[in-house]
Parts: C-alpha cells; sequence; structure tokens
C-alpha cells in the first residue's frame, strides 16, 4: 500500500515514515501543502495522510482541492488543534478520518488501516452524460462497447466538464479546476487538453462534443442539443 505523507514537523514525519514503512507501507514524505498537492496529482496513492498546520497550503486547503477535482483517495488529518470545529470543518471538507496531536503511533497505525479498508471497499461513482460514461478511478470513458484510457489531465478535464454540463466554463475556470490554483499552465494548456478530449470522444464513436462559445467557455453536447 502506497501513501503520501504531507508533515511539515521534519523529525515528526521521520518518526512517521519510520513506522510506517517498518509495518510495510511505501511512504511518499513532503513537507509542503503544495508539494502534497504536486505528488497527489503525479501519483497513484492508497491513502493521504495531511498535516493541517502546513506552509504555502495547509492540508484543509489540500483536501478541498483534491475533492473538487474528484480525488476521492482516502484522506486523514493530523493537527495539533482539538477543537470541536476544526475536526467537524475537516470532515466536512472531506476527511475520512481526524487524528488528533499527540497520539499513539498504535492508533495512527489503526486509523491508517481502517482508512486502506474503506477505500478497498470503496466503488467509485460513474459519470455519465449522453452516450458516454466515464470513471474518475481508472481514467475509462466508455461509449456502447468502445472504451478509451484517458490520461491523468484529460480524465480531471472531462470530469469537470461532465460534473458541470450544461454550464459554459472559461479557460480560467478550467484552469483553476483541473490544474490548480498554483499551476504556471495558460490557457493553450486548456485549448491543447480540449483539442485532446474531442479526438478521445470520436475515438470511441461518441455523439457528444465540447461546444466552444467565443468569448464565454466551454461546455459539452449532446448531438440531440441545438443550442
Amino acid at each position: 500500500m502506497r501513501l503520501l505523507l504531507a508533515e511539515d514537523e521534519e523529525a515528526m514525519s521521520e518518526a512517521l515514515v519510520d513506522i510506517l514503512e517498518y509495518h510495510r507501507y511505501q511512504v511518499d514524505a513532503v513537507f509542503d501543502g503544495a508539494q502534497a498537492l504536486d505528488y497527489i496529482h503525479a501519483g497513484d496513492y492508497d491513502g493521504i495522510i495531511l498535516d493541517i498546520m502546513m506552509p504555502v497550503k495547509s492540508g484543509l486547503d489540500v483536501l478541498m482541492q483534491i475533492r473538487a477535482e474528484g480525488n476521492r483517495t482516502p484522506v486523514l488529518l493530523l493537527t495539533a488543534k482539538s477543537q470541536i470545529e476544526d475536526r467537524i470543518e475537516g470532515l466536512d471538507r472531506g476527511a475520512d478520518d481526524y487524528l488528533t496531536k499527540p497520539f499513539h503511533m498504535g492508533e495512527l497505525l489503526a486509523r491508517v488501516r481502517a482508512m486502506l479498508r474503506r477505500r478497498e471497499d470503496f466503488t467509485p461513482d460513474i459519470r455519465s452524460f449522453g452516450d458516454i460514461t466515464l470513471n474518475p478511478q481508472t481514467s475509462r470513458l466508455c461509449c456502447g462497447e468502445k472504451e478509451t484510457e484517458l490520461s491523468r489531465l484529460e480524465c480531471r478535464l472531462m470530469d469537470v466538464l461532465m460534473l458541470n454540463h450544461g454550464i459554459y466554463l472559461s479557460s480560467d475556470d478550467l484552469l483553476e479546476k483541473v490544474w490548480g490554483y498554483d499551476s504556471e499552465a495558460d490557457v493553450g494548456s486548456v485549448w491543447v487538453y480540449i483539442s485532446y478530449l474531442r479526438k478521445q470522444l470520436a475515438k470511441v464513436g461518441s455523439g457528444v462534443t465540447v461546444k466552444a462559445k467565443r468569448g464565454t467557455g466551454y461546455m459539452l453536447q449532446e448531438p440531440a442539443d441545438g443550442r
């Protein structure tokens, strides 16, 4: 099982990595929220452990962004705060569990095991629009008997368009929702990936198109939609 650990206190991070690796987990350790997002976007993790109080981006900001992107990887939040309001906020933003510092390593391991069991039992939501379906967890786009595997960014872009069907999203909207707030990508990246999606839709023989409206943005359109 592969875990991402985002904890800015280096001594704490080293101790957590040691105990987790001793129990046969593979662990990538990062020290701020921006690094955490980079690793989440580039990797495929079974579980994520986020400290709430981190530099650059807080754990809550990271959690909120990945959930908005459709990432349903289980998340365990770590924090030195003990107020009930902080626990509620974390859970409301999509965390699977919450552990307050200081904690016993045995409790951490138990929470991680429980988190990963939920991952194994999880059945991802399948997006549907027109004649296509998308599995965000496997990046498989299907139309009838035909299917294709999307790249990570293609999948995230298609997921955002499917979740917002019937609504025009500007290039800036898509940059924020797909590439993230801190990305150096520009509107040219949106144009390129819209082109990629159109080719993927044609590849599976779908009648769904990505409609562009000058000065407004993009949205998915069904064949029978006359707009």
